[in-house]
């Protein structure tokens, strides 16, 4: 798929998950002990033999651009092609900020026409996955599409809000499309990921930019996926969307089911991240681990029981973590007691205290907060 760019969208709803984006994108937000949401579906993209990957972003992108560097990792440190990050620009109207994705798209319209690449892969950072998009780019070729949605069936009702639902022909052409209907036309959820050729693209984001268009799914593709060979492809592995944080809560734990971790950090390609050399986990004489993934650089001495723990997380003797998930560099002091709580980057939790949440509502402690 050296043929293919791609394109990774940030503007995929930063106030879903409030509690954990007040210093920072949706895409950089930790994510499974050691990564962060972007790095699965940028890996994604290379696993597939992708080259050219841009990212559009928004506003507090900072802690964004720490994490992917020059994007070595990825294999994107090229001299040709590689990562290219495109900032935000102003608004043509009034001199705002820019008003929706279709506009930012279109503030970066000379990338994407200099690149030389045929085809483009648009995605956002939300979907959590380990897919190759091979078989979707030869299934877009074999069947002549203009756009190629990716989408997948589920079960639950709880998956389908809020999402965008589609309904498709046998051979997979779309012959609806509806965004949070009141009563789902069928139980196929876009995965907000499209294959299309990238003249198709530019002439796309210039007709909806010149007649006042804002959103890339209600704008560009509804109202032409009557006078557009719509098609959907099917993906039937795992896959978690993130948009609340009971949804990040649940899928983060799900990890700790070894089927659910295999599937998704080994079975179609390997999921890269920033390196960063720490030292082993050191278990100290009282400490009492089971079912749990725990970083690099953590130092237990009390008890973590069906738990995720980042990097360089500190766990005193007598402290006590059920059902939580630790991100980086907190300290967890001695008998101290957490169970259904996310804990953010360096959150202390001083001696002796007792927090806890409910599993469909687990308590948020922002990020180097003092407890």
């Amino acid at each position: 798929m050296q043929n293919v760019m791609g394109i990774i969208n940030l503007n995929d709803g930063q106030e879903l998950l409030t509690e954990l984006t007040k210093g920072r994108p949706f895409a950089a937000i930790p994510f499974g002990g050691r990564y962060r949401m972007i790095d699965f579906i940028l890996s994604n993209m290379v696993n597939s033999g992708m080259q050219n990957i841009g990212i559009l972003v928004q506003d507090k992108y900072r802690a964004l651009m720490d994490h992917l560097r020059s994007g070595k990792e990825w294999d994107l440190a090229r001299k040709r092609d590689g990562l290219f990050i495109l900032p935000p620009g102003k608004s043509q109207y009034s001199g705002d900020n820019e008003r929706g994705n279709v506009e930012k798209f279109y503030n970066n319209l000379d990338y994407i026409e200099s690149s030389r690449q045929q085809y483009v892969l648009i995605a956002g950072s939300h979907i959590i996955c380990n897919f190759s998009y091979r078989k979707a780019f030869k299934f877009h070729q074999d069947v002549g599409a203009d756009i190629t949605l990716l989408y997948k069936e589920y079960g639950g009702n709880e998956e389908l809000k809020p999402s965008g639902i589609i309904e498709c022909q046998g051979d997979g052409l779309i012959t609806d499309i509806a965004i949070n209907p009141s009563k789902p036309i069928s139980r196929k959820v876009s995965l907000e990921m499209y294959i299309m050729k990238k003249e198709l693209l530019v002439d796309l984001i210039k007709n909806c930019q010149a007649r006042g268009g804002l959103d890339f799914i209600k704008d560009i593709l509804i109202k032409n996926s009557n006078t557009l060979k719509v098609y959907g492809y099917q993906y039937k592995g795992y896959a978690a969307r993130i948009d609340c944080v009971k949804s990040y809560y649940k899928h983060n734990m799900e990890l700790l089911k070894p089927e659910k971790w295999e599937e998704l950090f080994f079975k179609s390609g390997l999921v890269y991240t920033k390196v960063k050399d720490e030292a082993p986990v050191k278990y100290k004489e009282n400490a009492r681990v089971s079912n749990a993934l725990i970083a690099n650089g953590c130092i237990i001495e009390g008890c973590v029981e069906n738990s995720i723990l980042f990097r360089g997380v500190t766990v005193s003797k007598g402290a006590y973590i059920k059902d939580s998930i630790v991100m980086q560099k907190c300290d967890i002091a001695e008998d101290a007691v957490i169970e259904n709580v996310i804990c953010d980057k360096n959150v202390r939790i001083t001696r002796g205290k007792w927090l806890k949440g409910e599993k469909n509502y687990p308590l948020v402690i922002e990020k180097g907060t003092v407890i």
